[in-house]
């Protein structure tokens, strides 16, 4: 049976909720802090502590989420998940204490396995499997401007309203325009998994010799470690940057990052076709590092500190991609939402630890050796993604070699 690729109503529709999703369950919170620590009489690292905690709980969660995926189907599970982010925020919204705001905070993250990434990308592959990992670059591209409109908007509204209200109004969001949205994907026909929808000979071979888990194995390894040198930067790039001695010019600079995101995401759709997703996670890895290093060696050159924002942009735009299409690359569309879910898994814990363990090695080594850490944590996903790429070659050789006698 021929596939059909998704269509661009759907990309769209899925841009919509991502946007919302990633907008008010993420984005928001960094905006909101300040008065939600005020309002409950915490230091703002406690609230941050709570933040890192539901991480950890929602990467537990992600698997069995990508098996759900797998079992009932994405668009269907994404309707009760946008119902619960929406709950979710109103128990964060009416929470009497910091315990109970916590737990809220974890309901969120468990809401966020059923509504974000991760299940949209499955959605994209189950309803459309041919040219499914082009539909995944649109879907990153629009996505990307998440932050770009809830920053702006969360702190527009921050000046007239309280975070209560705010989260409340962000819960209507995602009950009244993204469950609708999803309900609506949910009705979409699947089409059927077969090995010749995004799954290449070399895939193929890897399954029948069983070498497929190592590989898995290898893979959330690498997400992991690119994760965490992620989570460390973003999370401590304004002030890394204005401790480096460059002032309130730091801020000013930071907010190159997100421009470059999706400007690779936009570089990639048009000109990266003929990359395999291999070549695009090494790609990623080392646009980070590079970026990383650049600053280590020229910090507080401003030219300098600019290219980092940059390339450290570029490789995070490209690193949301290769979440979604290395997977399917590597393994095929079968059983792709349960992998999915391991990779968001990987993700969640090393970022859950990331900003603690950034911030007591900038306090105890120094901001430059925190950065050459990172640098180091950096060449190793480069190495793990490029083992990878190598481990893919040398099956596709041998795939592709004559049989004697045949």
């Amino acid at each position: 049976m021929s596939e059909k690729s998704a269509p661009a109503s759907l990309i769209w529709a899925l841009g919509v909720t991502q946007i919302i999703g990633y907008g008010t369950l993420y984005y928001s919170f960094s905006i909101l802090a300040p008065g939600m620590a005020r309002d409950f009489s915490i230091p703002i690292d406690w609230l941050f502590g709570l933040l890192s905690l539901s991480l950890l709980f929602g990467g537990f969660i992600a698997p069995k989420a990508g098996g759900w995926v797998d079992r009932f189907g994405a668009g269907r599970l994404m309707v009760p998940g946008s119902l619960a982010a929406g709950l979710a925020l109103v128990a964060a919204a009416l929470s009497p204490n910091a315990l109970f705001f916590g737990v809220s905070l974890v309901a969120m993250e468990v809401a966020s396995a059923f509504v974000l990434y991760g299940t949209a990308f499955a959605a994209i592959v189950q309803i459309g499997g041919r040219s499914a990992q082009r539909s995944i670059t649109h879907l990153t591209l629009i996505a990307g401007f998440a932050s770009t409109l809830f920053w702006p908007l969360t702190g527009a509204l921050s000046s007239h309203l309280d975070w209560r209200t705010i989260y409340l109004a962000f819960a209507a969001l995602n009950i009244l325009v993204c469950m609708p949205i999803h309900y609506w994907i949910g009705r979409f026909p699947h089409s059927d998994p077969s090995p010749a929808a995004g799954q290449s000979s070399s895939v193929t071979g890897e399954n029948r010799d069983g070498s497929q888990n190592g590989l898995f194995a290898l893979m959330l390894c690498a997400f992991a470690i690119e994760g965490l040198v992620l989570a460390s930067i973003l999370t401590h790039m304004v002030p890394m940057v204005t401790a480096l001695g460059l002032g309130t010019a730091g801020l000013v600079i930071s907010t190159l990052f997100g421009p470059s995101q999706v400007a690779s995401r936009l570089l990639n759709m048009l000109f990266g076709g003929r990359l395999s997703q291999t070549a695009l996670a090494v790609i990623s890895a080392g646009l980070l590092t590079s970026g990383l290093a650049v600053l280590l060696l020229t910090a507080p050159w401003v030219p300098g500190v600019v290219l980092f924002a940059i390339l450290f942009g570029l490789g995070s735009g490209l690193a949301s991609i290769v979440g979604g299409t290395l997977p399917l690359e590597l393994f095929g569309r079968t059983g792709y939402g349960a992998r999915l879910g391991w990779v968001s898994a990987a993700r969640q814990f090393s970022s859950a630890v990331a900003p603690f363990a950034f911030a007591f090695m900038m306090k105890a080594w120094g901001i430059s050796d925190a950065i050459g850490f990172g640098v180091a944590a950096g060449a190793l996903a480069i190495l793990f993604f490029g083992s990878i790429a190598l481990l893919r070659h040398r099956r596709s050789t041998v795939v592709a070699e004559p049989v004697p006698g045949a």
